[in-house]
């Protein structure tokens, strides 16, 4: 799974989206999967400022593609009403943030987006997420979303 229980923020306290985007990243950077946390935010924030990566529903999905991804990683917050630039106009509260290396990005970062994406178009799968009670419980929820990382 790319995904553990150190990757995870389920009180974010992060007033904007850059601050959740370093937030998140922070985490990774400690687990061991960034070598340079800078390098990797700038990626993030380069394809933030070229098109948003919210997608309605109060979901957004940030991604980098950097060398200084060690080992692919998906990171989760959930936050309070960020503007995040959506589509919908209505603020973000659930955060996946993607980490992929830039030498694996191709199709490895396109499954993690299309298999997430498709998911996250539910409902009940948004809903489930925003009442979650600790990293655990998101955990095996995840699991058991079969979402094929």
């Amino acid at each position: 799974m790319l995904i553990n229980e150190r990757l995870i923020v389920l009180d974010s306290q992060s007033r904007d989206r850059d601050e959740l985007i370093r937030e998140l990243a922070s985490l990774a950077y400690k687990d061991g999967k960034l070598n340079d946390i800078d390098e990797y935010i700038e990626a993030v924030l380069k394809r933030e400022s070229e098109y948003s990566t919210a997608v309605g529903f109060g979901v957004a999905i940030p991604h980098g593609k950097s060398d200084s991804v060690v080992e692919p990683f998906l990171a989760f917050a959930r936050a309070k009403d960020i503007d995040w630039n959506s589509p919908d106009d209505k603020p973000v509260d659930i955060v996946f943030l993607i980490g992929v290396p830039e030498k694996d990005a191709g199709s490895l970062h396109l499954k993690i987006l299309a298999n997430l994406s498709r998911k996250l178009m539910k409902e009940d799968f948004r809903n489930s997420l925003r009442n979650i009670k600790t990293n655990e419980d998101l955990l095996d929820f995840l699991n058991k979303s079969e979402l094929g990382f």
